[in-house]
């Protein structure tokens, strides 16, 4: 599913939700969609940096530890840690502890199957 992010805040939001009750209440069928609204440009480009837009790229192909996930980005572990807690409010995506044998837990990051960004400015 295809992740849409708007930059035209509450306004436009409500305009697409009342389009979809519309459909609805028509009986109308319209494809499943996912959206990030945000109330301007500048508050998109606040979450989507350069370098959690490429956190994001390195998750979508495979599931990937924090610690590993900071090793083939180059970065620090605690500023990847933050960037995955922020894009994780979002959706964009997940993560979970899971035992590590012999080593404790280790948490796991992924993207959502099928997910992609498009912005409209």
């Amino acid at each position: 599913m295809k992740t849409k992010v708007h930059t035209d805040g509450f306004d436009g939001w409500a305009k697409r939700a009342r389009t979809r009750a519309k459909a609805m209440h028509e009986g109308r069928a319209f494809p499943a969609s996912k959206g990030i609204t945000f109330e301007n440009a500048a508050e998109m480009v606040r979450l989507l940096t350069p370098a959690r837009l490429n956190l994001f790229e390195a998750v979508k192909k495979k599931t990937v530890s924090v610690k590993e996930l900071a090793a083939t980005l180059g970065r620090d572990a605690s500023a990847v840690r933050r960037d995955v807690v922020a894009l994780e409010k979002f959706g964009l995506v997940y993560s979970q502890q899971v035992a590590n044998p012999g080593h404790g837990r280790v948490r796991m990051v992924s993207a959502p199957a099928s997910i992609s960004i498009s912005a409209e400015l």
